[in-house]
């Protein structure tokens, strides 16, 4: 156990030592500017990518970074699942509740829909699209392993959705005297346009608190709509090859191996989905104290930003720039439809 152990130790210490150093460029940057406008996971990415066209990693480091890019960033999201309390859901009323759930479904059928049309892959077209429409990182994170995408696939599609992540952040305040929103109007519509509960504060908090309040609320909505979301996933592409590892495919490929039943389904609902729901389970039964939830929350995010600069260092730099137009126009097009969609249900329904 031990042996096998410290053959991860090598990949493992380099995914740690480049989150290390997002880390404190994040806090540079939160020091010099006062907000956070790139995420540490973000930068991890970055650098993992700069690091890896620098430098290939032997077979010494593959072992380490092949665990920090899967497995810890499937215990981040577990751990994700501890901030979800379903009474605080169910406070925002039905009409809400409701139109949450139409804007992130309708969301993910255009932004499938429009990657496809313009040459993304079905594994890339799905990592945009529940990007865009659920929580940005964290659902692509949660996505990549039930599709079985490759590390420049999830790599890239986060370096692009936090680029304009960073984008809506910046230009929202300004729809506020464009379009005479009110405050609640403003919070609904950046719980349900901005990616990540940081960004929902950061254009919400210099504004009104009221805003704030209820954007984190919509916000958090939006993440509880990603276990379900991965999970119909999971079921829907367990006819094809989304649900198999290469290894799977290849033995199945030959007559080798047939897989039981149990071994299918475990495949395509992953182990840690069922551990995210049966988290906000017992959370929202009281079983997680409060007191557990900020930690839970941080440690979810050093895993998650170990393990994205696993997938930087997994990323060839010249196949991502290829599919960067695409991919742009891609997430781009996505996050108008969101907006648009967005500010339609706070019309419709009359909110604020």
């Amino acid at each position: 156990m031990n042996v096998k152990l410290l053959r991860f130790a090598p990949g493992l210490f380099l995914c740690a030592g480049i989150s290390g150093i997002a880390y404190f460029l994040q806090a540079l940057e939160e020091f010099y500017l006062d907000h956070v406008y790139l995420e540490a996971l973000v930068i991890a990415i970055i650098l993992g990518v700069i690091v890896r066209t620098a430098w290939a990693p032997g077979d010494r480091w593959e072992s380490g970074i092949r665990f920090s890019g899967k497995f810890l960033l499937e215990v981040a999201v577990v751990l994700l699942g501890a901030a979800l309390s379903f009474g605080t859901v169910m406070a925002l009323g039905p009409q809400t509740l409701l139109g949450i759930v139409l804007v992130v479904m309708l969301t993910i059928v255009f932004s499938y829909a429009c990657s496809r049309l313009l040459g993304l892959s079905k594994r890339m077209s799905i990592l945009v699209a529940c990007g865009n429409s659920i929580c940005g990182n964290s659902a692509i994170a949660a996505v990549a392993p039930v599709v079985g995408a490759e590390g420049r696939e999830v790599a890239s599609s986060i370096a692009f959705t936090a680029v304009f992540g960073v984008l809506i952040v910046l230009l929202l305040p300004l729809i506020i005297p464009l379009l005479n929103l009110t405050f609640t109007q403003y919070g609904v519509l950046v719980g349900l346009t901005v990616y990540a509960v940081p960004q929902v504060l950061a254009a919400t908090m210099p504004v009104n608190l009221l805003a704030n309040q209820i954007g984190t609320v919509v916000k958090l909505v939006r993440v509880l709509m990603l276990g379900p979301v991965t999970i119909v996933l999971s079921l829907l592409t367990s006819r094809g090859a989304f649900c198999a590892s290469p290894e799977e495919l290849l033995w199945e490929r030959h007559g080798m191996k047939k897989r039981s039943r149990l071994a299918v389904i475990s495949q395509c609902v992953p182990w840690f989905i069922i551990g995210f729901v049966l988290m906000a389970i017992a959370r929202s039964a009281d079983l997680i104290p409060q007191s557990f939830i900020g930690p839970t929350n941080e440690v979810a995010k050093v895993l998650t930003t170990i393990s994205m600069a696993a997938l930087g260092l997994g990323v060839d730099f010249r196949s991502v720039a290829k599919a960067g137009p695409r991919l742009t126009a891609a997430v781009g097009l996505s996050l108008l439809f969101l907006t648009a969609i967005s500010l339609f249900l706070i019309h419709l329904f009359a909110i604020g």
